[in-house]
């Protein structure tokens, strides 16, 4: 009698094992798909448009929630600004000082695994606070992109230059 109890625990220990092994082998086997070329593409329509909104309302606590700490902006004839500090520090002023009308046309985006390049064009307008007349400018952009740990796009250096 306990020869034959021990034989069936037996059975049942091995059905659990083996239930056991084919359920991690099942949830390593349907790994998540990776997100269409589609879908990156949305996700950093997404992003963009929420950093453009927070320029546009001059809105800085959005634009440094949107801004890395290791974020790098590269000017025409100027030097890189390095951080998230020296961005918030430098459009402060500028909201402080203008209204921007901002907007940007991508032209190519390029997704390679968590890293995306984006190339387009870019219209400015700022409209002095104080009064005076509106400045236009239009130019070229190069931004990249990586990918955060949950899936949403992040811009981590963006460089223009005005035509």
């Amino acid at each position: 009698m306990v020869a034959v109890a021990a034989k069936l625990d037996l059975r049942y220990l091995w059905r659990g094992v083996s239930l056991a092994g084919l359920l991690m082998c099942l949830a390593s086997c349907t790994a998540a798909t990776p997100p269409s070329q589609a879908q990156d593409e949305a996700a950093i329509a997404e992003f963009n448009r929420r950093y453009l909104q927070a320029i546009n309302e001059g809105d800085i606590d959005s634009l440094a929630e949107l801004t890395t700490d290791g974020h790098m902006l590269i000017a025409s004839g100027g030097e890189p600004m390095v951080g998230k500090q020296a961005l918030v520090d430098a459009m402060s002023g500028a909201f402080q000082a203008f209204e921007f009308d901002e907007s940007w046309t991508p032209e190519e985006t390029v997704v390679s695994g968590d890293l995306a390049y984006q190339r387009g064009t870019f219209i400015v307008v700022a409209t002095p606070k104080a009064g005076g007349d509106s400045s236009r400018s239009t130019g070229n952009f190069l931004r990249i992109y990586r990918r955060q740990a949950d899936g949403s796009w992040i811009m981590v250096r963006d460089m223009f230059n005005s035509a």
